[in-house]
C-alpha cells in the first residue's frame, strides 16, 4: 500500500513526518494563543464579558479560550483578529518551530523595518547625505 501512495504523489510514511519532533504540542500552542488573546484584550481595556458579547459567546467560553483549555477554531480566530485589530500571526508570536517565521520575514516585520528606515532617513540633517543614502538603497535593490 505504501507504494501505491507514493505513486499518487504522497510522500512515503517514513519521510512524511520527519519534523514532527520539532513541533510544539497542540496544548502548548492553544495556551500560547489564549495568552496572546488575553494580552490583546487587556491592552484594549476590554472585559471578557464585552469580548464575549461581540462574538456571541458566553463569558466562560472566553475564559476557556484565554486559559487554553478550549481550542479556538480557525474561523473564530479570524474573527478575533479582526475584532482586536491584529494580524493572525499576532496570536502565534513567540512560537518556536518550522512555521514560526515565514521565509524572508513576516509582513509585519517588513512594515516595522520600513517605518524604522523612514524615521532614520528623516533624521539625517544633511540633504546631500540623505540623497546619498537613497542612492545606496536604490543600488541595493537593483542588484537583487
Amino acid at each position: 500500500m505504501q507504494r501505491a501512495r507514493a505513486s499518487r504523489g504522497f510522500a512515503p510514511k517514513s519521510r512524511a513526518f520527519d519534523n514532527v519532533e520539532t513541533l510544539a504540542p497542540a496544548k502548548e500552542i492553544d495556551a500560547l494563543v489564549g495568552s496572546r488573546l488575553r494580552a490583546r484584550r487587556v491592552e484594549l481595556s476590554m472585559s471578557q464579558a464585552a469580548l464575549a458579547r461581540h462574538l456571541g459567546l458566553t463569558f466562560s467560553q472566553v475564559q476557556k479560550y484565554e486559559k487554553g483549555s478550549n481550542r479556538i477554531g480557525a474561523g473564530r480566530l479570524y474573527q478575533l483578529a479582526a475584532l482586536l485589530g491584529v494580524p493572525l500571526q499576532y496570536f502565534f508570536k513567540g512560537l518556536v518551530g518550522p512555521l514560526s517565521e515565514e521565509p524572508g520575514g513576516s509582513p509585519q516585520a517588513a512594515a516595522e523595518d520600513d517605518a524604522k528606515l523612514h524615521d532614520a532617513l528623516d533624521r539625517v540633517p544633511d540633504p546631500r547625505a540623505r540623497r546619498a543614502l537613497l542612492a545606496l538603497a536604490s543600488s541595493l535593490v537593483e542588484k537583487n
